[in-house]
């Protein structure tokens, strides 16, 4: 491949937020572990992997399709693709649609309805109503938790788990730590946000300490429901004292920023948020009943 053609597929690359693609390939893969009942099927085990991917890939680059005028003013987002002009919206139009009919489709066809369904459900929520909102009111961080939180529960139906209290556990487990994610990145960019003409907390809140004040609410609130899986018996004891210590650890993060708003407890917030998932995830994995 040429260095043109390794430069122009690494920009469509990055229009799939690796990262993003990444944590709900994850967080997937846990629910599809959590909820098999039995034999583990490889088989079906890679197959929802490649569906959730190729939907969450093609999620990532609708949105910012959908927001590449407000990439162009914010200095955190002004080189992605679309508005440095590595892609043409057209190509990033026929990219992203692609991926998203061919992951729900596989999905469909080689998983089940139900998982496919709860696919269409992410895209649909992600694109179409959390990234309007974002520029209406502060409350799209709630309504963006949900379809952060989906992909858990379409692994544990690709395995042929039924949506139960369990599963629901799993679900807002994943909504509620999110929130404290967000905040701690309102936090961080507020100034890049508000050129960007988005609505969050953080733009009317010149203390911080609503944000901080939000972010321990969640974080409180997660401790207790992210013991549920232990005492619905989906995971031993040593999952619930992992979940226990995580908790206080994000809680105690979160009290950080609330007591001083400012970069450094915000990027610590933001740090622990993205290590307290797998870790928990992890701890599922390994101390499932």
């Amino acid at each position: 491949m040429t260095a043109v053609g390794k430069a122009r597929a690494a920009a469509f690359f990055e229009l799939t937020k690796p990262g993003i693609t990444r944590m709900v390939v994850l967080t997937a893969a846990a629910g599809f572990y959590l909820g098999s009942q039995g034999r583990f099927e490889v088989v079906r085990f890679i197959q929802t992997l490649v569906g959730t991917a190729l939907v969450a890939a093609g999620s990532s680059a609708l949105n910012q399709l959908r927001e590449r005028d407000v990439d162009a003013r914010m200095n955190r987002t002004k080189g992605r693709p679309l508005p440095s002009g590595r892609v043409s919206p057209t190509a990033a139009a026929i990219f992203s649609w692609t991926a998203a009919i061919l992951g729900v489709a596989y999905l469909a066809w080689q998983v089940n309805l139900i998982t496919a369904f709860l696919a269409l459900l992410t895209l649909v929520s992600y694109v179409f109503l959390y990234t309007p909102l974002k520029q209406r009111t502060s409350l799209n961080t709630l309504v963006g938790a949900v379809p952060g939180a989906l992909p858990v529960v379409g692994g544990w139906t690709a395995a042929g788990g039924h949506i139960d209290g369990v599963v629901l556990s799993l679900f807002w487990i994943l909504f509620l730590w999110q929130l404290p994610h967000f905040l701690a990145l309102a936090w961080l960019y507020r100034e890049d946000y508000k050129r960007g003409g988005f609505e969050m907390l953080s733009l009317d809140d010149a203390s911080g300490r609503s944000t901080g004040r939000m972010a321990l609410l969640y974080a409180i609130t997660l401790l207790p429901v992210s013991l549920l899986p232990t005492l619905l018996r989906l995971t031993g004891t040593v999952y619930f004292f992992g979940a226990l210590l995580l908790g206080i650890v994000y809680a105690w993060v979160s009290l950080l920023l609330m007591r001083e708003p400012s970069e450094k407890p915000a990027r610590r917030l933001f740090f622990t948020s993205i290590t307290y998932l797998p870790l928990l995830l992890a701890l599922m994995v390994i101390d499932k009943g």
